[in-house]
């Protein structure tokens, strides 16, 4: 995107109808973090497995077996602490907000003492200071919100936690089935297909990587290196686990 192409969003996006609309809505957080978690996961166990099993040397049909297995359980496992974690989350905002609408109701004084000395804090002083405390405190909605941020430091943008659970799950399946393709669909030698399994995951990894460095602004190439590096070590460490115990008992 050009410079001047930019600056024009940004001065449409900042027009004072855009900012009421933006700012009006409380907002929901997105599931990018879901999906990459799940995606990054789901691939690493996945090739984890077949790694291990072709390093003790276990048959193709093993390493599907064990790999679709797990495949359903850890990403049935993980997307449900997943939606348990949002579900507590939201709930945990919920409980403050109920607390501080007691606090506000039976010690209204100290609730604003707690806002003046946040504001002040700030840097707000004086008539401007009290400005400040009068028109927060008249709508107990905005009060409520203000404590909520300033003094337990919540985020009043959710996730829901069905789909954040959906998220972590699809992407779980999607790239934790990837290395497990060559040995369903590809050849039956178990060194040809874990070569292919090897070259498959590496692209999801990277391509998992890229996509989060797109969204996120940050560096495309250097996303997908980091997330390859991380799924690159899981898979050498499981490897090498599965090839020294095929060692170890092949010797007794």
């Amino acid at each position: 995107m050009s410079d001047a192409s930019e600056s024009s969003n940004l001065r449409r996006d900042h027009t004072a109808e855009a900012i009421r609309q933006r700012i009006g809505i409380l907002p929901e957080r997105g599931y990018l973090s879901d999906a990459v978690l799940g995606g990054i996961d789901g691939g690493v166990t996945s090739f984890a497995i077949v790694a291990g099993a072709v390093g003790g040397g276990l048959p193709g049909l093993v390493v599907v077996v064990l790999g679709l297995a797990n495949l359903i359980a850890d990403g049935f496992s993980m997307a449900a602490s997943n939606y348990l974690s949002v579900k507590s989350e939201r709930e945990d905002v919920e409980r403050r907000r109920r607390q501080e609408e007691r606090h506000i109701r039976h010690v209204p004084d100290g609730e604003r003492e707690e806002i003046r000395q946040i504001f002040a804090g700030k840097g707000f002083a004086g008539e401007l200071l009290e400005q400040i405390v009068a028109v927060i405190t008249a709508r107990e909605e905005v009060w409520v919100n203000t404590m909520l941020t300033e003094e337990h430091g919540l985020s009043l943008a959710s996730r829901n936690p069905i789909r954040a659970g959906l998220a972590t799950f699809g992407a779980f399946l999607a790239v934790g089935l990837l290395p497990l393709l060559p040995f369903l669909v590809g050849p039956s030698d178990l060194a040809h297909g874990f070569g292919a399994s090897i070259a498959v995951t590496a692209a999801a990894f990277a391509a998992v990587g890229m996509l989060k460095g797109h969204v996120l602004g940050r560096s495309i190439l250097r996303s997908g290196l980091e997330t390859l590096l991380v799924g690159g070590v899981a898979a050498a460490l499981a490897y090498s686990v599965g090839y020294l115990l095929q060692q170890h008992f092949a010797t007794l």
